[in-house]
């Protein structure tokens, strides 16, 4: 049976291009009608669009299979918008006012107005949080209708290249897709993963990919710092490699012996070793130590991004991971080991996920992204079923064809009529020449009878 009904959204990472479709059901769960997955290596770098070909065909061999799966046209598309050049910025806008006056909705209409117009080279604004406005000497979320002769909007502004967004654009023009709408993914994964009472007391959502890592950081249910850093799953990928191992050799030993944390170095037990393709062997204590190094570089550097952000001693509720690096055994305590708090891992965005079929997503935090994408929906993305022309005008309007074989039914009818009632009137006459015979027959022989 076709599907009617979905909402789909694509998310392009630097590893796959992931698209989902599935419908939101009322108590806020998931239903996940299909999803598919291309290898992106080739053609994303970083979290963005570096070989446009490519990426088309990626999002045209998307778009195909998943309407495949659920035998129907897909409209439009939902696309997350991630990559190194993401960040956000804090911007602060002053109206000194001669008197005091009643703050409007067009007085901060134009506070708004003017933080979006600051000056940007090669960067475009691809969204604005407001943070507070500071009127007179106090903080407002909702600073309308409060009387003061001075205000201060402070604005978190999401900025990306220019060459970022339009990239994506020029691919999914070439693809033939439609865009129901953009998303920053860290946000629409923020939002499916995080509690309210997480943003509210404060923490950091690090999302560990394959070429970046995303931190976002909230407070009081505002996000208050983003920052996309160049490190990720395959950094250690490559590092393994040093080794004198093949890149998918090392990256299914980063996945099966992996540790973000030494573990045979600090018990000191018989060093394990692991048989390559090759024949050779290699110890897991070396691999482990390259897994290690290279994990406190990322941990390293997260923990600086909340630092410049200012909210080392305000994150509450500590560390959220997410994403395939999340995967990494030990990866917890390697964040543990740098700052004492709560840290946890989130591995798939809610316990109602529900699929079509098994194993269309799986319970690792790789698709909690695509995931948050499809929460962040809210249109029908199924291509409406074309009716009939009878059927758009309704019972009382006919077709030309249809008014011709009435025509020909009531003539038919009619013939019909005619001819049974012709037939009637023969026999009846016929019926009335034969009493008229009979009469004639028995005169006569009566007549004979007296002679």
């Amino acid at each position: 049976m076709a599907e009617t009904s979905f909402i789909a959204a694509i998310e392009l990472g630097s590893s796959k291009i992931t698209g989902i479709a599935g419908r939101k059901n009322s108590d806020g769960s998931i239903y996940v009608l299909a999803c598919v997955s291309e290898d992106s290596s080739s053609c994303i770098k970083k979290g963005a669009v570096y070989n446009l070909t490519k990426t088309a065909q990626c999002l045209t061999s998307i778009i195909n299979r998943l309407e495949e799966k659920l035998n129907a046209t897909i409209a439009k598309v939902y696309v997350g918008i991630g990559g190194l050049s993401l960040h956000s910025i804090k911007n602060t806008v002053t109206r000194r006012l001669d008197e005091e006056v009643e703050v409007s909705d067009d007085l901060v209409d134009e506070i708004k107005a003017e933080n979006e117009s600051i000056p940007l080279m090669d960067y475009e604004i691809l969204d604005v949080i407001p943070q507070e406005y500071r009127v007179g000497s106090s903080f407002q979320i909702d600073p309308i209708g409060v009387l003061t002769n001075h205000i201060e909007g402070r604005f978190l502004n999401i900025i990306a290249r220019t060459s970022l967004k339009k990239n994506l654009e020029r691919c999914l023009e070439q693809a033939k897709i439609n865009v129901a709408d953009f998303f920053i993914t860290a946000e629409a994964t923020a939002d499916a993963i995080l509690a309210d009472a997480e943003k509210r007391s404060g923490c950091a959502l690090v999302d560990l990919g394959a070429d970046t890592t995303t931190v976002a950081i909230y407070k009081n249910n505002i996000l208050r710092h983003l920052a996309v850093l160049p490190l990720g799953g395959n950094n250690i990928t490559h590092d393994i490699c040093d080794l004198n191992i093949e890149e998918n050799e090392a990256e299914q030993l980063k996945l099966k012996y992996g540790s973000a944390i030494n573990e045979q170095a600090i018990e000191e037990e018989t060093p394990v070793t692991i048989d390559l393709q090759d024949h050779r062997t290699v110890s897991e204590q070396d691999l482990n130590d390259i897994i290690e190094a290279r994990v406190e570089e990322i941990v390293a550097n997260v923990w600086n991004q909340i630092q410049i952000a200012g909210y080392e001693n305000q994150l509450l509720a500590g560390i959220v991971l997410t994403g395939g690096g999340a995967n990494l055994r030990n990866i917890e305590n390697a964040f543990r080991n740098k700052k004492k708090g709560k840290i946890k891992t989130v591995r798939i965005i809610l316990p109602g996920v529900k699929v079509a079929e098994p194993d269309i997503i799986h319970n690792d935090a790789r698709f909690n992204s695509v995931l948050g994408l499809l929460l962040a929906g809210n249109e029908n993305c199924c291509q409406p079923i074309e009716k009939p022309i009878s059927d758009l005008l309704g019972d009382t309007a006919t077709t030309s064809s249809s008014i011709n074989e009435k025509k020909n039914l009531d003539e038919d009818d009619v013939r019909r009529k005619k001819d049974a009632e012709e037939k009637e009137r023969k026999k009846k006459e016929k019926e009335k020449e034969r009493k008229r015979k009979m009469t004639d027959l028995w005169g006569r022989f009566f007549d004979d009878d007296e002679k």
